[in-house]
């Protein structure tokens, strides 16, 4: 049986291409060349070629068919149509942002995705809500126009070795930096759903081994438990044994946060993983906190470059003065805040039993 894998150098291409070959499969990975894996053993076939040209993706396939191919990189209408006839499954990578209001929550009422969003949820029509997203969407389509039998995955945010954009790296490179503090909006509770790469790849595994269910489906990935903003910091620092003071600000106030929040609002994004979970039995095979200890200790290992093109992604500056100024004038500010009498301060309701709730009566003790 042989394999193609446009891409396979991404986080999540060495996964699939070991899960290819442990299932029997001779496998091929067209990418660019300009970056290789050493995770990926000497059998595997290279062919370098751009994905992104239809020129150049033809002269390299010339007339090769393949019993598999996984379009994991590249420009996918082009691909998918140049695969037409080539291929017997096909199997592609696409994002979230196929959603309406995933990338603009503005435009839905009320504001924000709905929680989970499931495949069914309203996809973007309108290229003016979101040029990017309403781009997925058309690959989407140009893909089962051409192989109505396909399989398509909506990836959200990825983390783990090898990723391009690591929004981690805003967390790690202020504890290797000796930062004692870090600007959050609205004490971190924002969720943004996201996969650990070798989730996201044994999501594509059980979809090759479970055909006949995948056929002409599509289905959201990512990690079964999602963790807040917050969460996300404290485990990290706890990795790196760094003590961390989050600083709470309202959103329009905590700009250095942008950067990991990844959008402009600060509404939830939560995919609903019913249909990959009852259809292909999928499971995390890495809990979200080990995931994201690994990706602080590759991080560590593996510094990006100040003047490479992924701090130029992740657009943070990394600006400790501002930082500094900005929490010492909000500091300044709540303690300037006056005290504000209640003649009946409001409680948690009598149902809350935490700390700061109704004590127990007397009566009961």
């Amino acid at each position: 049986m042989k394999a193609l894998i446009i891409g396979g150098t991404g986080p999540t291409g060495h996964f699939i291409v070991n899960g290819l070959l442990r299932r029997g499969y001779d496998v091929a990975m067209l990418h660019t060349g300009r970056h290789e894996v050493a995770e990926i053993p000497p059998s595997v076939e290279h062919i370098h070629s751009d994905p992104f040209s239809e020129v150049a993706l033809r002269d390299a396939l010339g007339t090769r068919t393949f019993d598999i191919t996984i379009a994991a990189y590249g420009r996918l209408r082009r691909i998918a149509v140049l695969m037409k006839g080539r291929t017997g499954r096909f199997l592609s990578v696409g994002g979230a942002p196929a959603y309406r209001g995933y990338m603009n929550p503005v435009v839905l009422h009320p504001q924000g995705l709905p929680i989970p969003t499931p495949e069914d949820a309203p996809l973007l029509t309108v290229e003016a809500e979101d040029g990017k997203g309403w781009r997925v969407v058309r690959s989407e389509e140009t893909v089962f126009e051409n192989h109505p039998g396909a399989t398509h995955f909506r990836y959200p945010h990825l983390y783990g070795p090898y990723q391009i954009a690591p929004r981690e790296w805003c967390v790690v490179r202020r504890i290797l930096d000796g930062r004692r503090s870090i600007i959050v909006p609205e004490d971190g509770l924002s969720i943004n759903h996201c996969g650990y790469v070798e989730n996201a790849a044994h999501a594509v595994l059980l979809a090759i081994d479970k055909p006949e269910a995948s056929a002409g489906q599509i289905y959201n990935c990512g990690d079964e438990r999602v963790l807040t903003l917050r969460q996300v910091i404290e485990v990290i620092a706890r990795e790196l044994g760094a003590e961390l003071e989050i600083v709470s600000m309202p959103w329009q106030f905590a700009l250095p946060a942008r950067p990991m929040i990844s959008q402009a609002w600060t509404t939830h994004r939560v995919l609903d993983l019913t249909k990959l979970k009852a259809q292909l039995g999928y499971k995390d095979v890495v809990a979200p906190e080990t995931g994201l200890e690994i990706t602080a200790r590759w991080l560590k290992a593996h510094p990006l470059d100040p003047q490479g093109g992924e701090v130029k992604i992740l657009q943070d500056p990394f600006d400790y003065r501002a930082e500094d100024e900005l929490i010492a004038a909000w500091k300044s500010l709540c303690a300037q805040m006056p005290k504000v009498r209640f003649e009946r301060e409001p409680g948690y309701t009598s149902a809350y039993s935490g700390p700061g709730g109704k004590p127990r009566s007397e009566k009961f003790n």
